[in-house]
């Protein structure tokens, strides 16, 4: 693959000096100084770049350009790190299950005449579980890089690739990747007292003005499939003692192992003395586990249901029993096929049987919808559907999101889906009609738990979004 000699651009990086354990020493450089604005477009980067890497286990940046100094690799956040430059040979990622790995690409893209074939080359390189960080120019704004030459406050030829957003979806699609995340970053190059700390977390929120970013930070998913790895299912239970046996007898054949861990939680309709009565009856089709909480709240029950889980796979199923476990095949192949590291339930696409969902109920769950896809930089069409499939090895990643972002969701959705968008899992949303209980009463409490969500999704927004106050190691 013959590539165009690497010119100077914007920003530059630098490899980690001295190289981290497990890094080539080959491969790493010491770090050059630059300008201060430089520095402080490379910090700002590594900030955002880093809220996924340092939940990751490895982060290599390949075929930095010559001019390249390793400022923005030093200054991300990794357990270790790495360079891989042109003519070196690329580490064979493709073995890996539960590892994640991080490539990044600073710019390479705005040199280069064909990212399709970079894109090929690197894939046969990849696993399901790795993902590639690309650093790119905005294409609105390749006028500013001419000034900015004459004025001479860079130097170095000038970028001569700049994609729309149209051409990155297709050069992607074709190339076997997808889009999970795509941010916009860095709309003043000067720390300038603060002020353009304020400026540059603030104009992501404004509408037209957000997209005249100088940077975007776009992060790809390998479309690679999975075989039949097998699943635990989680079903947080309280006063559910006539949808239990209903559980497993509807419970799909998935054509894997399968584990279902009850977690019962204080009820006083006999749902505890239902699952010892119906575990021993279906023990010749699952493995079957049952515990009871010590604490309160579906997101206690999930968490305790998931430390108990041994299969590779993690999925929640509501022992209510609304989002009917025979869709759950559904789920399991979404994920086998690699559609996406996490899929999500979606209950807002089809009519819901009669009062599954009263109307204020709905309303607030189409605004959460609304809300975390805007914060999250990506669409979610249900943001509360208590059914959700992922790895069990990306969920410990969630476990340590969630000691740095904080604690305080009661039904544990949002402590999902936050970290699946930050650490560019993949989310996927499978359609299903919410059915009416046939037993029971719901558990959820609207206004007080509506006002818990509205903090939490609040929180996000200035930590997620606005990259406030976020979280270092």
């Amino acid at each position: 693959m013959e590539l165009r000699p690497p010119i100077a651009s914007t920003i530059e990086t630098q490899s980690s000096a001295p190289s981290e354990p497990g890094a080539d020493p080959s491969t790493t450089q010491t770090p050059v100084a630059g300008p201060g604005w430089k520095k402080y477009v490379n910090r700002f980067l590594a900030d955002e770049l880093s809220a996924l890497t340092r939940y990751y286990d490895r982060l290599i940046q390949w075929l930095p350009r010559e001019d390249d100094t390793g400022m923005l690799l030093a200054a991300m956040d990794a357990p270790v790190k790495q360079m891989v430059r042109k003519d070196e040979p690329f580490p064979d990622l493709s073995g890996e299950v539960e590892k994640r790995a991080a490539v990044l690409i600073n710019g390479t893209f705005n040199h280069v005449f064909d990212i399709q074939a970079l894109l090929v080359e690197l894939k046969s390189k990849l696993s399901r579980s790795s993902r590639v960080l690309v650093v790119l120019y905005n294409p609105y704004l390749r006028w500013m890089y001419n000034l900015a030459n004459r004025l001479q406050i860079r130097k170095g030829e000038l970028p001569s690739t700049f994609l729309t957003r149209v051409d990155l979806r297709n050069i992607v699609k074709v190339s076997g990747f997808a889009i999970v995340r795509d941010r916009v970053a860095v709309y003043f190059p000067w720390k300038l007292l603060g002020l353009g700390d304020v400026i540059n977390r603030v104009l992501p929120l404004v509408p037209l003005l957000r997209w005249f970013s100088l940077t975007s930070i776009v992060v790809l998913r390998p479309l690679k499939g999975q075989s039949t790895p097998g699943l635990s299912c989680v079903i947080p239970a309280r006063n559910e003692r006539g949808n239990i046996e209903n559980a497993l007898k509807r419970f799909p054949e998935l054509g894997c192992d399968i584990e279902i861990i009850f977690v019962e939680g204080h009820s006083t309709d006999g749902t505890w003395e239902e699952i010892q009565r119906v575990a021993p009856l279906y023990a010749q089709r699952f493995r079957i586990q049952s515990c009871r909480q010590s604490g309160k709240g579906k997101a206690d029950a999930v968490r305790l249901g998931f430390s108990r889980a041994t299969q590779p796979l993690l999925v929640i199923l509501d022992a209510d029993l609304t989002m009917p476990p025979e869709l759950l095949g559904r789920f399991y192949a979404a994920y086998c096929q690699g559609y996406g590291d996490f899929i999500n339930g979606s209950r807002l696409v089809y009519p819901m049987e009669g009062e599954a969902m009263r109307f204020l109920n709905r309303l607030g769950n189409i605004f959460f919808a609304k809300m975390l896809s805007a914060i999250l930089d990506m669409r979610l069409g249900d943001s509360l559907c208590g059914t959700k499939l992922l790895a069990r090895s990306d969920y410990q990643r969630m476990m340590a999101w969630r000691q740095d972002f904080g604690d305080f969701d009661p039904f544990g959705d949002f402590e999902l889906l936050f970290p699946a968008a930050v650490l560019g899992l993949g989310i996927v949303d499978i359609p299903v009609r919410y059915l009416a209980r046939t037993y029971g009463e719901t558990n959820i409490q609207r206004f007080r738990h509506g006002l818990e969500l509205l903090k939490m999704t609040l929180f996000g927004l200035i930590r997620i979004k606005m990259r406030v106050g976020s979280s270092k190691r």
